[in-house]
C-alpha cells in the first residue's frame, strides 16, 4: 500500500515540471504579410496594423507577432495610440475676481506642453468667449467660444483649443451672457470651479477603420445600425459622417451594443452611451462632436455584431450617411535597409511577446518611412509545432486518473480484508 501511494506522488509532483518557452520559427506562423518600403529607403520605417492582423492572430494582444528578413527574426517596436501615461492634470485657478462685467484668473499650467484647457464652469444657459493670454499679456494664445445651450436641447463646450505651448501661467478673460430665450443666469465668479488639462495633442489617440457601412434604418423613434465584425477585434471609437448639406444645430444620444454572435436573444451584452452634436451660432459658436468613444470587449474572442441606436426623440430622423468602426491605431516600427525584404507573420499560440533591446530603447523618428502592409495569406510552408511538453504535462489529468484509481483499488482491498475478519 505504502508503495502505491508513493508512486501516486510521484506522478503528481511530476506534472508540475514544464518545457521551456518555445521559440519563434517561419514555418509554425499560419499567416504572413510582406511589407513594403518605398525604394532606397533606408532608417526606421513604420506599419500600421489593420483588423485582419488581429482576426488570425494567436490573441488580441498580438503577443505572435514577428517581423522576419528572409528567414532571421528583426527586432521592431510595437505601440498602440493613446496608451500615453500622462493623464488629465488639474490646473490651479488664481486671482479670481471681476473686471467691468468679465470674470477673470489666472491658471497655474502642468510642467509639460500641452493644448487645451477644460474649464469647470457651473453656470447654465450662456453664450461667451475666453481670451487666452501669457500671464503677463504679452503672448496672446487666442479667444474662444464657450457656451451651454443643454435647456435647447443643445451641446454644451467650455473646452479652450490652443495652439502647444509650455507658458508655465496663463490669463483668461471670459465674456458671458444669457443663451437666448433664457432667464438671466449667474454669471459671476462663483461660477469658475477649476480647470484641467488633457493631454497635448501630439499624445492624443490616432484611430484606425475596422468596418463601415452606409445603410440604415428606422425603428420608430430610433435610427439603428449594425455592423458585424470578426473575432479579437477592439472596437474603441464609433465615427458618424452626416450629409455634407446638413447644417442645422441637434443634439442626440446614442446607445452602442454588442452581442457575440450565435447567442441566445437574451444573453448578456455589452452596452454603453455616448452622444453627438452640432451647434453653429453666429458669430463665433460652433462644435461639432461626431463620435463617440467606446470599449466594447465582447467581441475579442469570438465574432460580435455591433449595433447603434440614434435616439431621434420627437424630432426627425439625422442624414446619416455612414457609421465607422475604429479601434485605436497599433504600429509596428523597425530598421528598415533597402532592399531587404520584410514579412510579418502571426499565429503561432504557443509564443510569447518578443522582449528585443531594439523596442527597450526605442525612440520614434519625426518623420519614419512609411511602410504598407499587403494582403495576407497563407504561409506555405506552415507546419503545425510538435509538441515537445513532457507526457504528463500534455495530459495533466492523468496523474489524478492513476491516484483515483489507487485510491480506489487501495479501498477495495481494505474492504475486503475487513469482510474476511469479520467472517
Amino acid at each position: 500500500m505504502k508503495a502505491a501511494l508513493a508512486l501516486a506522488a510521484l506522478l503528481l509532483q511530476s506534472a508540475t515540471v514544464s518545457s521551456n518557452d518555445p521559440i519563434a520559427a517561419p514555418q509554425y506562423l499560419r499567416f504572413e504579410r510582406d511589407i513594403f518600403i518605398p525604394a532606397n529607403a533606408s532608417g526606421q520605417a513604420c506599419a500600421s496594423l489593420d483588423a485582419s492582423v488581429f482576426t488570425h492572430a494567436a490573441s488580441e494582444s498580438l503577443n505572435d507577432l514577428r517581423l522576419y528578413t528572409a528567414d532571421t527574426e528583426t527586432p521592431f517596436n510595437f505601440s498602440v495610440s493613446g496608451t500615453q501615461s500622462i493623464e488629465d492634470d488639474p490646473a490651479t485657478i488664481h486671482n479670481l475676481t471681476s473686471t467691468n462685467g468679465n470674470i477673470v484668473f489666472d491658471i497655474d499650467m502642468p510642467p509639460r506642453p500641452y493644448s487645451a484647457i477644460m474649464l469647470d464652469l457651473s453656470a447654465k444657459d450662456f453664450l461667451g468667449t475666453a481670451q487666452v493670454s501669457s500671464a503677463d499679456g504679452k503672448t496672446p494664445l487666442g479667444t474662444f467660444a464657450i457656451f451651454d445651450l443643454t435647456a435647447q436641447h443643445l451641446s454644451r463646450s467650455t473646452t479652450l483649443p490652443l495652439q502647444e505651448s509650455t507658458l508655465p501661467r496663463l490669463h483668461v478673460t471670459l465674456h458671458l451672457v444669457p443663451a437666448p430665450g433664457s432667464a438671466s443666469p449667474n454669471l459671476s465668479p462663483s461660477i469658475v470651479h477649476g480647470a484641467t488639462v488633457p493631454p497635448s495633442r501630439e499624445a492624443q489617440t490616432i484611430y484606425t477603420s475596422i468596418a463601415s457601412t452606409s445603410t440604415i434604418t428606422q425603428r420608430g423613434r430610433y435610427t439603428v445600425v449594425t455592423l458585424p465584425i470578426p473575432a479579437h477585434v477592439p472596437v474603441e471609437r464609433v465615427s458618424f459622417k452626416l450629409d455634407p448639406k446638413f447644417t442645422k444645430n441637434f443634439y442626440r444620444t446614442v446607445t452602442i451594443t454588442a452581442t457575440p454572435q450565435g447567442a441566445p436573444d437574451n444573453a448578456a451584452v455589452e452596452t454603453m452611451t455616448g452622444a453627438i452634436s452640432h451647434v453653429k451660432l453666429p458669430p463665433t459658436i460652433e462644435s461639432d462632436q461626431l463620435s463617440v468613444d467606446a470599449a466594447l470587449g465582447a467581441n475579442l474572442r469570438t465574432p460580435a455584431t455591433v449595433t447603434i441606436f440614434i435616439d431621434n426623440a420627437n424630432t426627425l430622423p439625422l442624414p446619416i450617411a455612414a457609421v465607422q468602426l475604429e479601434m485605436r491605431q497599433r504600429k509596428i516600427c523597425f530598421q528598415a535597409s533597402s532592399p531587404a525584404a520584410y514579412r510579418l507573420m502571426y499565429g503561432d499560440p504557443t509564443l510569447h511577446a518578443p522582449a528585443y533591446d531594439y523596442a527597450a530603447h526605442f525612440t520614434p523618428s519625426p518623420s519614419p518611412i512609411p511602410a504598407t502592409l499587403a494582403a495576407e495569406h497563407r504561409n506555405p510552408i506552415f507546419t503545425p509545432r510538435r509538441d515537445t511538453r513532457p507526457y504528463l504535462e500534455r495530459y495533466p489529468e492523468l496523474p489524478w486518473t492513476i491516484f483515483l484509481a489507487l485510491l480506489g483499488i487501495l479501498g477495495s482491498i481494505a474492504l475486503r480484508r475487513a469482510r474476511s475478519r469479520h467472517n
